[in-house]
């Protein structure tokens, strides 16, 4: 399996024919070895970008398969590919996991169940994780978006103590809590850009607060919005990397401008960027809605400054 490693990942879209909504294979590793040569550190499928829920079990595995194979027939080997294994019940989860693994994945990301929200307190989020760890054959990364999950919020407190399982290896801090993240990278020792650590994964979750998070000792980045400018992305790890701090900071303040653009458009209007500066994107599955043509034109313009840097780099 490929290693985890510092830097950026991104959790890479699902694309459809744009008639019969069937997989668009050969976009989906088309756009794998596209970030991949942009210098991103792994892929995730199956997360919230790439629509996991409106996939059958079947084809969430052929997305995995197909985007494990594209990286390894490209010479991309030691990029790794993190999956969205995450369900209700610990049973579902577990399967998931096993199958992200017959299937190429490397790691798991997992958000807490959230569906019976009145009965998801502190231990019982705690017996799910460690249930599914106990019995995951890769890795998990611990995914706190509280939007996602009914607003279920784990703090310093409940992530280290999970963390303190073997098999949890992670976490992707999407609650934008800096300050959170600070304090589990420096109690687990994270992998920096700068210094093994301990072998611990402390992300970032939106490109929005990359350089924020990497100054408090964090790993990188998942962030949606590397699939569209992820030279964009690595430029501003690689200048930290470099002990560029202010150089990295007007990049940081660049990229966000066009993430920005892209969070509030979120996975249609992802997707629509993608067609209008690459030539594949397409649209999502229903019930999400494909863009107006103006809303098509407002997204493209709008991040015209973002793709003029990035088609620099």
């Amino acid at each position: 399996m490929a290693p985890l490693r510092p830097g950026i990942y991104a959790p890479t879209m699902t694309f459809f024919d744009p008639v019969t909504e069937d997989l668009d294979i050969p976009s989906i590793q088309k756009h794998a070895v596209r970030l991949a040569q942009a210098g991103l550190a792994g892929l995730v499928t199956m997360g919230s970008n790439g629509e996991a829920v409106h996939l059958s079990r079947a084809e969430k595995r052929e997305v995995t398969r197909v985007t494990r194979d594209a990286l390894d027939a490209a010479g991309f080997k030691d990029v790794s590919v993190m999956v969205g294994c995450s369900e209700q019940s610990v049973r579902g989860t577990i399967e998931l996991c096993k199958e992200a693994f017959e299937s190429g994945g490397d790691s798991t990301l997992l958000i807490p169940p959230s569906y019976y929200r009145y009965a998801m307190t502190e231990e019982a989020i705690y017996d799910y994780f460690t249930a599914v760890a106990d019995a995951s054959p890769i890795p998990i990364i611990l995914y706190n978006y509280p939007g996602a999950v009914a607003g279920i919020d784990m703090d310093s407190d409940l992530l280290l103590k999970l963390s303190n399982h073997p098999n949890i290896v992670g976490t992707k801090f999407t609650c934008g809590n800096t300050g959170k993240l600070a304090r589990v990278a420096l109690e687990k020792d994270a992998v920096t850009a700068t210094s093994a650590g301990s072998g611990y994964m402390a992300f970032a979750g939106m490109a929005d607060f990359l350089l924020q998070g990497l100054l408090v000792g964090g790993s990188g980045v998942i962030a949606g919005g590397a699939n569209v400018a992820p030279k964009a992305c690595v430029l501003v790890y690689n200048l930290f990397a470099q002990g560029k701090i202010e150089e990295a900071k007007q990049a940081q303040i660049r990229l966000s401008k066009g993430d920005w653009i892209l969070t509030k458009a979120a996975i249609p209007g992802t997707k629509s960027a993608l067609q209008s500066y690459f030539g594949y994107g397409g649209y999502p599955r229903q019930p999400l809605r494909k863009l107006s043509d103006e809303q098509t034109v407002a997204v493209k313009e709008g991040i015209k400054d973002l793709m003029d840097w990035e088609a620099s780099l």
